[in-house]
């Protein structure tokens, strides 16, 4: 169920989002919480570090294992710009990251609920509470509009 505390925490990570854009990455922002306390803050570095796996969930599920000490994150919930891909799927289960809040879904690469249904495997041995539609149109225009400039940028080359 979503509540201020979830708009609160998906605006920071829109705010990393757009930190994101400022360095030419997607913009895609993520926040890792613990008992309502921020413990992680990523962006995707994927160009900037040529590493595909540089997605921001990624890094801040790096950032909150390293600062809990312990890579298991049950008491912990995501907050993402966009629905993750299959590759951040995959690290949430074996992250065991309690709750998944995001924003935007992905038409193309959303491994949730567009494109993959992976949590509804019923083979797994974790499956997260989510949240889906958090400041949804802020997510989906930051996006829209960050490859809007690209396509228009690589166009006038």
């Amino acid at each position: 169920m979503t509540n201020e505390l979830d708009s609160i925490f998906m605006r920071q990570a829109l705010a990393l989002a757009r930190k994101a854009a400022k360095l030419n990455e997607v913009p895609i922002g993520a926040v890792i919480t613990c008992n309502n306390v921020v413990v992680a803050e990523a962006f995707n570095l994927k160009e900037s570090t040529q590493n595909p796996i540089g997605h921001a969930e990624i890094l801040a599920i790096q950032e909150a294992s390293l600062l809990k000490s312990n890579w298991r994150l049950s008491d912990c919930t995501l907050y993402v710009t966009l629905e993750p891909c299959i590759l951040c799927v995959g690290a949430i289960i074996q992250a065991r990251v309690g709750r998944v809040v995001y924003g935007a879904k992905d038409p193309k690469a959303g491994a949730i609920e567009s494109v993959y249904q992976i949590f509804k495997d019923k083979k797994l041995n974790h499956t997260p509470t989510i949240e889906s539609g958090v400041l949804e149109n802020e997510s989906a225009v930051l996006l829209k509009s960050f490859f809007k400039a690209l396509r228009e940028m690589r166009l006038s080359q």
